[in-house]
């Protein structure tokens, strides 16, 4: 199984079908927000870290901006675990990486 995968607006009911098999975080980004520079290495090495046990889907607000929408996004980055078609956490701003396993940990 992929570990990541990058979503646009007609795919993300695919993500969603796939939340029902395993948990997905959506990391909301932009190319140009520094914050998310820094966040993404950190979400792409945890992705491979834990190994299958969630998918990471990067979804670009600027040409996603009916998902960014449908999901409330104000500021990025801003990130969701979604399991079973439902959002079950979030947070928001680049965070270190112990933060980010604890909430891994706490939502898988």
């Amino acid at each position: 199984m992929e570990t990541e995968i990058e979503i646009k607006n007609n795919k993300f009911n695919e993500l969603l079908e796939l939340s029902k098999k395993v948990p997905v975080v959506v990391d909301f980004y932009a190319d140009w927000c520094m914050p998310c520079k820094m966040l993404k290495p950190i979400l792409e090495g945890l992705a491979k870290e834990y190994n299958g046990k969630f998918v990471l889907a990067k979804v670009n607000v600027d040409e996603n901006s009916e998902v960014a929408s449908q999901y409330d996004i104000m500021s990025i980055p801003s990130v969701k675990m979604i399991k079973n078609k439902k959002v079950v956490g979030e947070f928001m701003g680049a965070q270190p990486e112990s933060v980010i396993k604890s909430w891994l940990d706490e939502k898988i």
